[in-house]
């Protein structure tokens, strides 16, 4: 019994039959061609195979490019929430640094016995305590939102184009290439509706991930321009910081000199 060329001696029956379809149907493609059409069979099948390999590397790259900008997306909410703690600190500092002020003023009196015998006879003030300020939300630097609102408005994108969720639409693409249904191409695509799909795919998903990339570099720049801004009030936190602690040691050893 003579076999094709194509046919597998370890293959079963129904993967033989599905390499035929896969084939067009015939036992052997290049069965009753010449030599010249025969080759031109073999460059129309590599031409697919490369087209179909592109498309789906692009959909690989492009999940990628959304993965990396759901993370970046992630690592600038933890950094706002980093500033928010940040600001919540230097007001805290602050406080203590009014606190202090007051201590001073009570030290000073019983320091001095005329002022300790004005103090004593003195009526005491009405004080009103001042009402506690609402803290400010916090503001992330206007670069940042920007970015994050645009890469908010693809989130959804991540969900669709993640490797355990999508699956690629390539079937089509192993047809052959000279199922033609025109003799000229169409918007400079080629005539064969299998490979212009292909081509198709590939330029939009190629017009994706330049989108994609866009977004990533902005919100990196956001990215930076936060850190920068926490950089300078992280500064003048430990400034104040230092600060604060001179003035406690100085109340503490005029306490202990009262003693």
């Amino acid at each position: 019994m003579a076999y094709p060329r194509t046919h597998n001696p370890f293959a079963d029956d129904e993967e033989e039959q599905q390499q035929r379809r896969s084939s067009g149907g015939f036992d052997d493609p290049q069965e009753g061609m010449s030599e010249a059409e025969s080759k031109q069979r073999c460059l129309e099948q590599e031409v697919m195979r490369a087209a179909k390999s592109a498309v789906v590397s692009s959909h690989r790259s492009l999940g990628l490019i959304y993965e990396s900008e759901k993370i970046g997306a992630e690592t600038a909410e933890e950094l706002m929430r980093q500033g928010e703690a940040l600001k919540r600190t230097e007001r805290m500092v602050d406080n203590m640094g009014q606190d202090l002020k007051t201590s001073q003023k009570h030290i000073n009196s019983i320091k001095s016995v005329w002022g300790g015998l004005v103090t004593y006879f003195k009526a005491k003030p009405e004080t009103t305590k001042p009402l506690p300020e609402e803290p400010v939300a916090y503001q992330a630097s206007s670069k940042l939102q920007n970015a994050m609102s645009h890469s908010k408005e693809h989130e959804d994108k991540y969900q669709a184009s993640h490797p355990n969720l999508r699956k690629l639409d390539i079937g089509g693409f192993d047809a052959f290439a000279s199922d033609d249904d025109s003799s000229s191409s169409q918007n400079g695509y080629p005539a064969n509706r299998h490979l212009r799909a292909a081509h198709q795919t590939l330029d939009n998903n190629l017009d994706e991930m330049s989108l994609g990339l866009g977004r990533l570099k902005n919100l990196g720049l956001g990215l930076q321009s936060e850190i920068e801004n926490q950089d300078t009030s992280l500064d003048n936190l430990l400034g104040k910081v230092d600060k604060l602690d001179l003035k406690i040691n100085n109340t503490n050893q005029q306490i202990k000199n009262l003693k």
